[in-house]
């Protein structure tokens, strides 16, 4: 990193952190933490039937190239914004509500740091338009398993979510953006 500039470059993040291309839901990552404490087979009738990682933790990258589909999971996730610029985040709940929100630094205009997406709760975010980079980071507990995520369906969730279809449709593969 160039020690004039303040913050480092896409391909630098990349580099340091070891990223490499999410293969369900786009952008970057890498994990950085699985808990060694697991919680016996049987805990959840739905899920697998073997032992789980207590928690697990990511780096997670986005690009303007890039963006995180519409997905959900059988875990909270607890999203922590790091370095870079606003990240724009949907979050369609059960009861039909949908949650737009902002993560970013600017918390004095209402962008958040942290935020919880409860499991269920189907999610996709994008950087914000002029935006060069968000680096997060994601927390999952119980521990992320590729088993417990679910991509969202274009065709469903327009139907089941109307007044937040422009969203979903940005958020779902075959849109101008990549995943």
């Amino acid at each position: 990193m160039d020690s004039k500039r303040k913050r480092p470059t896409v391909e630098e993040i990349v580099a340091l952190l070891r990223l490499k291309p999410h293969p369900e839901e786009g952008g970057f990552f890498t994990e950085v933490y699985r808990s060694n404490d697991e919680l016996p087979a049987g805990v959840f009738d739905d899920r697998p039937s073997e032992n789980r990682s207590l928690a697990t933790s990511i780096f997670y990258l986005l690009t303007p190239e890039t963006f995180s589909a519409m997905h959900r999971l059988r875990s909270d996730e607890i999203f922590h914004f790091y370095l870079g610029d606003a990240v724009t985040m949907l979050n369609l709940h059960v009861d039909g509500r949908a949650e737009i929100l902002r993560l970013g630094t600017d918390i004095r205009n209402g962008e958040r740091l942290q935020h919880v997406v409860p499991q269920g709760v189907w999610q996709g975010c994008f950087l914000e338009d002029g935006g060069e980079f968000a680096l997060m980071g994601t927390t999952v507990a119980p521990g992320f398993d590729f088993r417990d995520y679910e991509a969202g369906d274009l065709t469903t969730l327009v139907r089941e979510y109307p007044h937040s279809a422009d969203l979903i449709r940005r958020l779902l593969p075959g849109t101008d953006i990549q995943r």
